[in-house]
């Protein structure tokens, strides 16, 4: 069983940075694609950033520029480095493994974390 445990939300004004951290545990399991998505209240989720196995990022317009994915040197452990956070950044946010991405697109696997809360105030 393949667990993937958020950490590193919380509140922020606009302007800051937080970093969130993705990590994998449970049965040998690496982080080769992984995506981060995230939730605002009364929105479906979206897509925010993904990685693929080859190292290629791709991030959701809102987010190019301020947010950057990466993954730790033994893929167990996945970031997302968030910059010039804004208001409307405040949301859950998940991170999914399992997936894999083809051209810019990024199919979700089964693997998602709990989640964690970023709120950011104006």
């Amino acid at each position: 069983q393949v667990q993937l445990v958020e950490s590193g939300g919380g509140l922020v004004q606009a302007g800051g940075s937080l970093r969130l951290s993705c990590a994998a545990s449970g049965t040998i399991y690496t982080l080769n694609a992984m995506a981060w998505y995230r939730q605002a209240p009364g929105k479906q989720r979206e897509l925010v950033a993904s990685i693929n196995s080859g190292g290629t990022t791709n991030y959701a317009d809102s987010v190019k520029g301020r947010f950057t994915i990466s993954r730790g040197n033994l893929k167990v452990t996945g970031y997302l480095q968030m910059n010039g956070l804004k208001p409307e950044d405040t949301a859950v946010y998940y991170c999914n493994a399992g997936g894999y991405s083809r051209g810019n697109d990024y199919y979700a696997g089964d693997y998602w974390g709990q989640g964690t809360q970023v709120t950011v105030s104006s």
